[in-house]
């Protein structure tokens, strides 16, 4: 069972429920924790108990409060908490922040110096054991930027973007940024871009420097960040455009390609799999590991890649 449901782990969630809003009505917050009204009181109990001062109102209306001035101790942790902070700092150092990696090992050495000594020996041996099959940052993305873009995005502010492309010629344009992602060991922002009229994105390592502005702009809803910015790396102009139709169903191709190898297209013969490609002879790999049939349109460079590939198989 998770413990989630551990009376501990709820405890604590109370506590941390009202230090966050400072006064919930009881109804309120047994709705937040999913338990009834009693078990409630109980954790109540278990506070006052624990020395925590908690004022009750009596009442149908009443509720729950923490005397005024109490502040909780700095770091007070469950273990799946600290298993979580701890899990999530060790996938940071792969994600390739300028300048990441101090902050990372001094929160590690707070956390590990705050945390009660058994608590302290597990997450010792999470950080020295455990491996996180993560890519890394092939180049990496300021802090700074980062947390300004992601500010404008909660705040739905334009921001101005001054940006050098990968020909290095530099630019400046306003942006709506709909969101950040870290795709394929990069940094992206994904929006609206007000100089091209569409949307675009834009690598993080590549952006000079960013200014909020004090206009607004609405966000659409249910943007998704990640599965655009797939499509659109996918769909980047390269060396050679191919079509391959796939002798399956949608459910089944999507399941054995990435959504970065090129756009699905349901048709009457199956699924045709349109591609950019610079390197056929990957994706000559890529199609022989597919479990079903397919039938190459173009080009024709692509049906020689494969049938070397087929070549060297047998010959091996």
């Amino acid at each position: 069972m998770s413990s989630i449901y551990h009376p501990t782990t709820r405890v604590l969630a109370v506590l941390e429920l009202l230090q966050a809003h400072g006064r919930l009505g009881g109804a309120e917050l047994a709705d937040m924790l999913n338990i009834d009204r009693r078990s409630l009181r109980r954790y109540i109990v278990t506070l006052e108990e624990m020395g925590i001062p908690v004022m009750t109102e009596r009442g149908r209306y009443g509720g729950y409060a923490l005397m005024p001035g109490f502040k909780l101790p700095p770091m007070m942790f469950s273990d799946d908490e600290a298993l979580a902070l701890t899990t999530g700092l060790l996938a940071a150092r792969r994600l390739g922040l300028v300048d990441a990696a101090p902050a990372i090992a001094s929160s590690l050495a707070k956390l590990q110096r705050l945390l009660p000594d058994k608590l302290k020996r597990k997450l010792q041996a999470l950080e020295e054991v455990v491996q996180l099959d993560l890519v890394p940052s092939t180049k990496p993305a300021d802090q700074q930027v980062l947390g300004s873009l992601s500010e404008a995005v909660m705040q739905q502010l334009r921001v101005h973007l001054e940006y050098r492309a990968a020909d290095g010629n530099a630019s400046n344009r306003d942006f709506d940024t709909y969101g950040v992602a870290f795709h394929a060991a990069c940094w992206y922002a994904v929006g609206f871009c007000h100089l091209r009229k569409d949307i675009r994105s834009f690598r993080l390592d590549r952006i000079l420097s960013v200014r909020v502005l004090d206009t607004h702009f609405e966000r659409p809803a249910r943007f998704n960040v990640v599965q655009h910015l797939r499509k659109a790396v996918a769909t980047l102009p390269r060396a050679f455009s191919t079509e391959v139709l796939l002798k399956t169903d949608m459910y089944t191709a999507g399941a054995h390609l990435s959504d970065a190898i090129g756009v699905l297209e349901q048709c009457s013969d199956g699924v045709l799999l349109h591609n950019q490609s610079d390197d056929l002879d990957w994706l000559a790999r890529q199609l022989a590991a597919l479990p079903f049939e397919f039938v190459i349109h173009k080009p024709q460079q692509l049906r020689l890649e494969v049938k070397a590939l087929a070549r060297r198989l047998t010959k091996a």
